[in-house]
């Protein structure tokens, strides 16, 4: 299910009778957070909207860190495991997103389509050197490869996994980027507009970032700049909006997370030899904290010393079969509280993202070479898309489950896996701050730069 570049860690297989108690509590908390709903913060100059999501991810958080009753490390790692699948569902439920909007995106111009290079360059050019500066570790690369909205999850858990460090740098993001992404942009937008030396509709099409909150926030911006341009700006946000979302998957799989890991690489070359020698700090410790050093003069104490290690940083496995069957209950009810009633609609359209799912990893099996994200997002955006005679009676069913709903239930089986990883989260600490600051302001400024020249040259 993975193409994972890093070394592979020791597996352990989680017997499924371990694995009811995450998802029990899972489901408690995902039907508490789907019941209490967003909630809106004024702060006077705009306002924070806090998702589900993010009081699933606090309140997985606040669990898996609580000493009362403390999650052992194999429970908080089935906790992982269970998200690295999820972001296989919620891929799934974008590609049906997807389809019926590609008829938009066979026509959209040059300069809708170009836009998407100041998204890749803002962050990985600019982000990423001041993360290596402020040493953020190789979270830098999940952190600064893209803003980081939810498919980004699934391809950095796919490429290095759900317990890695560049998972908990888009974990980071994800959460500064949903706090206060769209507070930020605001204040943004709303300064370069008022400079008036750039097309309205150049500043629209840089305002698709890739997340929804953040795209209404900024086209607001601008039409209260501009007010008798509002239905053009309104309409050229959303489709660059909406590229940057399909093409997101693609450029980021291929291009932007490759690039970003190389350019790590190269920046910290020189770091390279010391940091063979001595460990980054918090990685032992989110490792499951093993000892620093075997003892040498008994063999025995030697090899208890190597057991203890390999247990503490072993991934666990957990059955495809058991991992579907926790999701889709967790899933069902999910969205059945977000729908407020339950629908057999539901259930319909959990089938077929299940089916899409198990197709797109059979096909990565076949192939080798293509990810599971690939096929899972190429085939579910035909399958959804007007040129398929089935299209109308799929939507209809994968309609019904909220999307927001499968992301809650991949927080908060991320939030119950981080107690874990606290070491290294406090050494990320108030670095993501101006790392996503410079992230956001350089992908907005960048594409507004670029659609404002290809504007000018094809109109």
């Amino acid at each position: 299910m993975t193409t994972r570049t890093a070394p592979p860690e020791t597996e352990l297989k989680q017997p499924p009778s371990q694995t009811l108690p995450i998802a029990a509590l899972a489901l408690v908390i995902t039907l508490v957070v789907q019941f209490i709903g967003q909630l809106d913060i004024n702060v006077g100059i705009g306002s924070v909207i806090v998702f589900p999501m993010v009081w699933g991810l606090l309140l997985g958080l606040l669990v898996s860190v609580q000493k009362v009753k403390p999650l052992g490390l194999n429970v908080q790692k089935a906790a992982a495991a269970l998200v690295g699948v999820a972001v296989m569902l919620l891929v799934a439920r974008l590609a049906f997103n997807i389809g019926p909007s590609l008829p938009t995106l066979v026509d959209a111009g040059p300069a809708l389509l170009l836009q998407e290079i100041g998204h890749l360059l803002g962050t990985v050019a600019l982000a990423l050197p001041l993360a290596v500066l402020l040493r953020m570790g190789k979270a830098t690369v999940g952190a600064t490869f893209s803003l980081d909205r939810e498919p980004s999850f699934a391809m950095v858990s796919e490429k290095y996994g759900p317990d890695s460090d560049q998972y908990r740098g888009v974990l980071a993001m994800y959460v500064f980027g949903t706090l206060f992404g769209a507070l930020f942009i605001t204040l943004l937008t709303s300064f370069v507009a008022n400079w008036h030396i750039f097309d309205p509709l150049a500043m629209a099409m840089g305002a698709g970032v890739g997340s929804g909150s953040m795209m209404a926030a900024s086209s607001a911006s601008i039409v209260a700049a501009h007010p008798g341009d509002q239905e053009a700006i309104l309409g050229m946000a959303a489709v660059s909006n909406l590229i940057t979302t399909v093409l997101g998957v693609y450029v980021g799989i291929y291009i932007a997370l490759p690039l970003a890991d190389r350019f790590y690489r190269v920046l910290t070359r020189r770091r390279a030899a010391p940091a063979a020698a001595s460990p980054e700090p918090g990685a032992a410790v989110s490792a499951g904290a093993a000892p620093a050093a075997a003892p040498t003069d008994d063999l025995a104490a030697n090899r208890a010393f190597r057991e203890q290690a390999e247990r503490a940083s072993a991934e666990v496995k957990l059955p495809l079969w058991l991992s579907l069957a926790v999701l889709t209950v967790l899933g069902i009810g999910s969205a059945s509280v977000a729908a407020t009633s339950f629908s057999w609609r539901i259930v319909g359209g959990y089938a077929v993202l299940l089916a899409l799912v198990l197709l797109g990893l059979a096909l990565a099996k076949a192939s080798r070479k293509v990810s599971a994200i690939v096929w899972i997002t190429t085939v579910g955006a035909y399958l959804s898309s007007p040129w398929f005679f089935a299209a109308q009676a799929l939507n209809s069913l994968v309609n019904s489950v909220d999307f927001l709903s499968i992301a809650t239930i991949m927080l908060t089986l991320a939030g119950l896996s981080l107690g874990k990883d606290i070491p290294l989260l406090r050494r990320i600490g108030w670095k993501i701050v101006p790392v996503g600051l410079v992230a956001i302001t350089a992908s907005f400024l960048l594409s507004v730069v670029i659609a404002e020249f290809t504007l000018g040259r094809w109109g």
